[in-house]
């Protein structure tokens, strides 16, 4: 089994530590950089992470997590595990959005209705998490807390939100800090 993405992603985060503990490659790459030929070679969405098993190849971190979980002996998730993941990706994708539009020289603080739109995705997403949290809803250690651990991280890591209000969201990546690969896989580490 071979994981292709970077150590700075918060989506191939979530594969290396759903992977905890099992045997793997990971192949680190600078998509941005030097990785892109690498990237453009095995993955035609240009997106990370990319999984290959047994010939298998998978593009996307979503549907690598349905692909891993008979594998892993994990149980199905539900429909409001569904909407969990469906909340924190949409979180993840416009900060990844609003981080790409700043590198790119782009002023994310103007009142125009694009980033407006991403700031009011995020806000609304992460209040709702953060009631989740709240509400014990992530108490288990299971793919969605997974995924939400690595977007709070990754967001903090980023300095991309203020959390004044949803502080439980940071609560909740601080009380999760010892399971496995949770140090390891830190992205100021890169």
């Amino acid at each position: 089994m071979k994981l292709i993405g970077s150590t700075t992603s918060p989506y191939v985060r979530r594969i290396r530590l759903l992977l905890a503990n099992r045997p793997y490659d990971f192949v680190n790459l600078d998509i941005y950089g030097e990785g892109r030929d690498e990237l453009r070679k095995n993955n035609p969405a240009l997106k990370i992470p990319m999984l290959e098993d047994e010939g298998q190849e998978i593009y996307d971190s979503r549907v690598i997590s349905r692909y891993l979980g008979p594998k892993l002996g994990a149980a199905a998730l539900t429909w409001d595990q569904e909407n969990q993941l469906t909340l924190i990706d949409a979180a993840n994708d416009s900060c990844v959005t609003l981080l790409l539009s700043k590198r790119s020289g782009l002023d994310i603080d103007q009142d125009a209705l694009f980033y407006n739109l991403q700031r009011e995705r995020i806000m609304t997403s992460l209040r709702t998490l953060s009631a989740m949290v709240d509400a014990g809803e992530f108490k288990e250690w299971h793919y969605p807390s997974i995924c939400l651990l690595s977007l709070i991280d990754w967001l903090d890591f980023r300095g991309l939100v203020d959390f004044q209000g949803i502080e439980s969201l940071l609560s909740f990546r601080d009380h999760n800090q010892q399971h496995p690969m949770v140090a390891e896989t830190d992205p100021r580490k890169a």
